[in-house]
């Protein structure tokens, strides 16, 4: 997809109206953000209290109740149900379903953000224009019985007032005295980041980067989009194996929620941290760099197969290679036209005609020179027959110039005398030993 067809795509769906109350707090954020950082002065205890505020925000519903990746204590439950109601997203049960039917239906009509409607959509387009699109039905059975995802379903809006305005505002003022900075820094601009920031987990992680695992699916990994998402962009592993705690799989990527997790996990908050089997992993890993190399290998073209080569007696090969200047020499069994080779021939094209018709694998493999790799691989490419029997081969009745000690009979082994089967074998020669 090119990059003007990424960002909005012809399949764009029809809009059927705007949701205000998510244009409304997008807009206001991004102004009062804007407006704060032309205005107010900088506060060094406030521009801490932001960055820590905003890895609160981030760490939310994902893992816990999205994938049920591990499990919390109650008090690891409600702080990140507050950092998830302070990015007012929505609440818990409603984020974690429209992941889930992400997940179940992904690039199709029925995901949420389906990454085929192009990045506008995918990033911000979902969330602020009305469509016919419904996201697909996923299981929520568990939510639905969870009293505390049902509470904060319930009261959403007060918790996201309270988490995501109020207490990042009033924080820096009651305990330093800059008000200014916790309304335009830590409310306002924190908040902005970390809309882009999680819309980026539907966008930018569903077209840059690569597929280490599968390609089947639109997620990729990258390291800019784990910058930007704060560790979720190794969106290909995510999607792959979608109930690990962690979103990287190789401990240096970088993953502060699967960090974070862990330490939880040191301090008995968390527990039952899901692992997906690596040997399941590497497996993913092997098959695309199989599929990789399978690709490679399409590109390249290889020698005629042996099955598709005609076969040639003896003395057909003799006279084929005797014909229109030809210069054809057999190599381990196979017939190669070398006519078209001979000026590039390194050790000049005497060696080669003057050999035509001859068998030279023992000059090849090093009776006169032992040839590289490279010069197995290009002279398969000059294959165009098979010999029959694979060697020069001399009938019982030729009296021809050949000396008898050196000529060859090629016989089947029923063809041999029984007496070579039923002679029995004769003690060794102690004294030859």
């Amino acid at each position: 997809m090119s990059p003007s067809a990424a960002l909005v795509s012809s399949q764009f769906p029809p809009t059927a109206g705007i949701r205000w109350f998510n244009v409304g707090v997008l807009t206001m954020t991004s102004i009062l953000s804007i407006y704060g950082l032309y205005t107010v002065h900088y506060n060094r205890q406030t521009t801490l209290f932001s960055v820590a505020y905003y890895i609160f925000t981030m760490l939310g519903y994902h893992r816990l109740w999205s994938h049920r990746s591990y499990n919390a204590s109650l008090p690891l439950q409600l702080f990140l149900l507050a950092g998830g109601s302070s990015a007012v997203q929505g609440s818990c049960f409603w984020w974690a379903r429209t992941h889930r039917s992400h997940h179940r239906y992904t690039d199709t009509d029925l995901d949420p953000y389906d990454s085929k409607r192009g990045l506008l959509w995918t990033h911000i387009g979902w969330m602020v224009f009305k469509s016919s699109l419904r996201s697909g039905p996923a299981d929520t059975s568990d939510l639905q019985k969870d009293t505390l995802i049902q509470q904060q379903h319930r009261h959403y809006f007060l918790f996201a007032a309270i988490f995501g305005f109020i207490s990042p505002a009033i924080i820096p003022g009651l305990l330093w005295g800059d008000w200014a900075g916790g309304l335009y820094f830590s409310a306002m601009l924190r908040l902005a980041v970390a809309h882009h920031s999680t819309f980026c987990i539907n966008s930018i992680a569903h077209w840059l980067g690569s597929s280490p695992y599968d390609d089947k699916l639109s997620p990729r990994d990258h390291l800019l989009s784990a910058i930007l998402t704060m560790g979720e962009g190794y969106h290909n592993f995510h999607h792959q194996f979608p109930m690990d705690y962690r979103n990287a799989f190789h401990w240096y990527q970088y993953d502060p929620t699967k960090w974070f997790i862990a330490s939880c996990a040191s301090l008995h908050l968390a527990s039952h941290l899901r692992v997906f089997p690596e040997n399941e992993v590497r497996k993913g890993v092997l098959t695309m760099k199989l599929k990789e190399l399978k690709k490679r290998q399409d590109g390249i073209r290889w020698p005629v197969a042996s099955a598709e080569l005609p076969i040639l007696n003896w003395e057909e090969f003799q006279s084929e290679s005797h014909k229109d200047n030809q210069v054809l020499i057999l190599v381990s069994g196979f017939i190669h036209n070398l006519t078209s080779f001979l000026d590039a021939h390194p050790g000049g094209p005497r060696l080669l005609t003057a050999n035509t018709g001859k068998d030279m694998s023992a000059a090849f493999f090093g009776g006169v020179y032992r040839h590289s790799n490279a010069a197995h691989n290009l002279l398969a490419m000059y294959r165009v027959a098979i010999l029959e029997g694979g060697m020069e081969t001399v009938h019982e009745n030729d009296t021809g110039s050949v000396p008898p000690s050196e000529r060859l009979r090629i016989v089947h082994h029923d063809q041999l005398p029984r007496s070579q089967f039923s002679k029995p074998l004769e003690p060794q020669d102690q004294s030859q030993s």
